[in-house]
């Protein structure tokens, strides 16, 4: 058995993992964890996601909830996911994180924290947002230069960072794919008298609106035709239960920075 130490226990994502983690036959919540001030602090962490109780508080005392965690998810906010990260590298315990919006000094320290840890980090633990990341970066290395990319994503008003985390990493890996660099050729919205298209430009695009869960398209735009690639999540339960498998993966991992694509064995 599996013991899991979540962290951001009462969010939308982490009450859809509550309930993953708990239908699980191989895995069993061991700690939830939650912001100072929360308002949900000493409820039951099933009880707070909807569910029969589990026996177990959640709790801000993220040092605490560690003390039977085989491996921890979090799915909390950037600036708690390096205090996460922190303590996981200092007990040796593996962890996974779907939390975006990290900065480039957050993620050297993720980065860093994997010499000492299995740490699977992914932006989007779908396994068919996982297998579009694979096709986008097929397709653009057979269409190449003569196709344009653009790249729109939509999600929930409450989403607090954009573009998401899952459309950058499509970019990166068209980037990659067509020999670009990203950080020369993106794109973020238009505005203006913006003259012609670069060639080279790869767009992204952000919408919010609503309760979308995520929906995110590629668009390769030729003359004479366009081939687009969509994902449509209708629940967060995908996402979920990608953790879930992403724990499972972790608990025997070496140390070392992983991502779905080594989760689901789709790297070559």
């Amino acid at each position: 058995m599996i013991e899991i130490c979540l962290v951001g226990a009462c969010g939308r994502m982490g009450q859809r993992i509550t309930a993953a983690v708990a239908q699980s036959g191989d895995t069993r919540l061991s700690g939830a964890v939650e912001a100072k001030g929360h308002p949900l602090l000493g409820r039951d962490a099933g009880e707070a996601a909807g569910l029969s109780s589990l026996g177990v508080k959640v709790t801000d005392d993220l040092d605490s909830a560690l003390s039977h965690a085989g491996v921890v998810i979090d799915f909390s906010l950037p600036a708690s996911l390096i205090h996460t990260v922190e303590l996981c590298q200092a007990r040796g315990i593996p962890l996974v994180s779907g939390v975006t919006g990290i900065p480039e000094n957050g993620a050297q320290i993720l980065r860093q924290a994997a010499s000492k840890i299995a740490l699977v980090w992914a932006p989007n633990m779908s396994v068919g947002v996982n297998l579009m990341f694979k096709i986008a970066a097929q397709v653009s290395s057979v269409l190449g230069d003569d196709f344009d990319v653009e790249i729109y994503e939509t999600h929930h008003r409450f989403k607090q960072d954009a573009p998401s985390g899952t459309a950058k990493r499509l970019a990166e890996v068209i980037a990659k794919s067509l020999g670009r660099n990203l950080e020369e050729v993106a794109c973020y919205g238009r505005i203006g008298i913006t003259g012609e298209r670069d060639s080279k430009q790869i767009a992204i695009h952000s919408i919010r609106a609503g309760d979308v869960v995520g929906e995110h398209t590629v668009v390769f735009g030729g003359l004479g035709e366009r081939f687009e690639i969509t994902h449509k999540a209708h629940s967060r339960d995908t996402f979920a239960r990608g953790a879930v498998v992403a724990a499972r993966f972790a608990a025997t991992a070496r140390p070392g920075l992983y991502d779905m694509q080594d989760v689901l064995g789709l790297k070559t």
